[in-house]
């Protein structure tokens, strides 16, 4: 897994809530160093939301040590088994999202309503 090895961070966060957003969620190493970074530049706590978690490795031990909050990804890939060994995940269910934009394609309709008409 690629780890970064240089980050920059935009804006005070002093005394604030610091959100992390990515696509994925690997070995964690990259994310958990920025919430590091955030929380010694002031923020009170640190979340991180990701598209898919795919938490390989040693992910779980390194977002249970860490000082995130929480991380939440979507349901793009199964997480029971990793959300009872680490109860910072939550998951957002996208099924939903995802069908009706298949349906959409399939039937020729547009994609881009979605954006600003999100079925629940």
């Amino acid at each position: 897994a690629l780890v970064s090895t240089q980050s920059t961070g935009v804006g005070d966060v002093t005394n604030r809530t610091a959100i992390i957003v990515d696509d994925m969620a690997d070995t964690c190493g990259t994310v958990v160093k920025a919430a590091e970074k955030l929380r010694e530049a002031g923020a009170k706590c640190v979340y991180a939301v990701m598209t898919h978690g795919v938490f390989s490795g040693p992910a779980l031990n390194r977002l249970m040590e860490s000082c995130i909050e929480a991380i939440v990804v979507s349901n793009t890939i199964p997480q029971h088994e990793k959300i009872a060994r680490c109860p910072k995940i939550q998951v957002v269910d996208v099924s939903s999202i995802i069908g009706e934009s298949i349906r959409r394609t399939h039937n020729g309709e547009s994609v881009s309503y979605l954006f600003g008409n999100v079925p629940l």
